[in-house]
């Protein structure tokens, strides 16, 4: 078979922090964006109808999932310290970073890269307990971006 007869497996990826920094995750989503539509009609037109063109583009929060480790709180501690409880503005430049999300073959090389300008954590939830449940804890972290670029492999 020929290169891109089979759809792409989602299950193999990698979340890198800024630099090199790697954090394991088990589950990605919200890598998508909305261009808004801006509709107007000028009121010498002589069409009943608007036209419409395109406005200021919008990102979804990426929302981040992985396992609870016993002893691992490195995870909730980096953030808490970084952006959580810091005096002033918390959401400033300095605590902004970018993200590089990578979709892998099975040569652990990237097919598609996804890169978050500015990334920010908007939300970090510890798992839910549940006294009848046959599941393993998991932490969700959501973040806030300005920007994703989607790039191809060369």
């Amino acid at each position: 078979m020929a290169k891109g007869d089979y759809p792409l497996p989602k299950f193999h990826f990698q979340v890198e922090w800024g630099e090199g920094f790697r954090i394991g995750f088990t589950e990605v989503s919200g890598l998508d964006f909305e261009t808004e539509v801006i509709e107007y009609r000028e009121g010498h037109s002589k069409k009943y109808n608007k036209s419409k063109q395109p406005g200021l583009t919008k990102y979804s929060n990426i929302t981040l999932k992985r396992g609870t480790f016993e002893g691992d709180f490195d995870y909730f501690k980096e953030w808490q310290k970084s952006y959580f409880f810091q005096e002033g503005n918390a959401t400033g430049s300095k605590y902004r970073r970018p993200v590089t999300i990578k979709l892998l073959n099975e040569n652990h090389e990237p097919i598609i890269t996804w890169k978050l300008e500015n990334a920010w954590p908007s939300k970090v939830q510890s798992t839910d307990l549940k006294a009848d449940a046959n599941e393993v804890a998991i932490e969700t972290m959501e973040l806030a971006h300005e920007g994703l670029t989607i790039l191809e492999a060369k």
